[in-house]
């Protein structure tokens, strides 16, 4: 069995201090891209994947042993530290989400997510008590491992009532809880993000940046934010690009878009230069 302590051990020194970019690449390809470019980390995302797959990013739509399939091959797709994108653990009580939280960590990650969203339109939240003892559930399910656990507000996201003010009253409870790593996706202005990093200080906030916020790096760093991830960013990223290539044939019959296109040559040189096997 390969050894992930050394990669979990890496991705904890990176939250010590500073601020550093995980990005979320969908496959193997994308993934051993951003190694080479030289990001310390990566992170998965269950909606790039999904929509790979043709599925929504939704109701867990991709299921469970599928998604540790997949997060089982962004591990080894290079010899850095994954966390993985797990959305709510697979399971609405605590006896399941302690299952599959541990059979994430058997895939080699070195940290992992939970949410707090429940796929129900009606009460898309889980109650707060019950989701501090999924966050407690997961720790414990984790305790030992070196792997590091994210806990998720998803409230932003779901459109919750006063739903800044319901994530900096939860993402505190799940720091208690302990989760490792707090986020809340959703936060765009400075004065917000800001809040979220002292109401979980001295533990680590991971902010979200799929989209132009208005600040750089260097900006949200002087925040105190400790990690960027960047969800399905990329991943839309690439899609935009392919979809203006096809429109353009679809619509004018044109091929001008090509022109955007990494050079076959360059890629073809590139990932012939990594000497990788089929597994």
């Amino acid at each position: 069995m390969a050894d992930h302590d050394q990669p979990r051990a890496a991705f904890a020194n990176l939250h010590q201090a500073g601020c550093f970019v995980i990005p979320n690449p969908w496959d193997v390809g994308s993934a051993v891209m951003l190694k080479h470019l030289g990001f310390r980390a990566l992170a998965t995302t269950s909606a790039g994947f999904a929509f790979a797959r043709g599925l929504p990013d939704t109701d867990w739509a991709v299921p469970c042993g599928d998604m540790l399939a997949h997060i089982a091959d962004m591990v080894r797709a290079t010899d850095l530290p994954v966390n993985a994108d797990f959305e709510s653990g697979y399971s609405h009580d605590c006896e399941g989400l302690t299952r599959n939280v541990r059979l994430c960590a058997d895939t080699g990650v070195a940290g992992l997510s939970i949410e707090d969203a429940t796929g129900d339109p009606a009460k898309p939240l889980y109650a707060f008590h019950h989701a501090v003892e999924r966050v407690a559930a997961a720790a414990e399910a984790l305790r030992g491992t070196g792997v590091l656990l994210t806990a998720r507000c998803e409230a932003l996201l779901v459109n919750q009532p006063a739903a800044v003010e319901e994530a900096l009253r939860r993402l505190p409870a799940y720091a208690a809880a302990g989760a490792d790593v707090l986020y809340a996706p959703g936060l765009r202005s400075p004065d917000v993000i800001k809040a979220a990093v002292d109401a979980v200080r001295p533990k680590p906030l991971n902010l979200l940046v799929s989209s132009p916020i208005g600040l750089t790096v260097e900006q949200i760093a002087a925040l105190g934010v400790r990690r960027i991830s960047l969800g399905s960013g990329l991943s839309r990223a690439a899609w935009g690009g392919f979809l203006r290539a096809a429109r353009m044939l679809a619509d004018h019959g044109r091929f001008d878009a090509f022109g955007e296109a990494e050079p076959f040559d360059a890629l073809n040189g590139f990932f012939r230069s990594q000497n990788r096997k089929t597994p």
